[in-house]
C-alpha cells in the first residue's frame, strides 16, 4: 500500500495517526470489535513494551484471544513464547 502512496489505516481508511497515544487508540478500538488482527498487534506491544508497560502475561492473553478467532500469527507468537519461557 504504501508503494502505492496509501498511507491510511488499512482497516477504515483514515490517516494514520502521528503519535503513540492515538496509535494505541486506533488499535483498542479495533481490538473492542473483536479484530484478531489488531488483538495480536496489541499483544505484542504488551510482550516487547513499546507504548505500553511490558506486560508477558497480558500479551499471552491476547494472543489466545487472537488466535481463538482465527490469527495464525497469534499461535505463531504463542508458540515463540512458550518455547522461550
Amino acid at each position: 500500500a504504501h508503494k502505492r502512496g496509501m498511507y491510511d489505516c488499512a482497516f477504515c481508511r483514515t490517516p494514520c495517526p502521528d503519535n503513540d497515544a492515538d496509535t494505541l487508540a486506533m488499535i483498542q478500538a479495533r481490538v473492542a470489535k473483536n479484530d484478531p488482527v489488531a488483538i495480536n498487534h496489541l499483544g505484542e506491544k504488551f510482550h516487547v513494551g513499546l507504548g505500553l508497560k511490558k506486560d508477558v502475561r497480558k500479551a499471552i492473553k491476547l494472543w489466545k484471544e487472537a488466535a481463538e478467532l482465527g490469527s495464525v500469527r497469534a499461535l505463531f507468537s504463542l508458540g515463540n513464547a512458550f518455547a522461550s519461557g
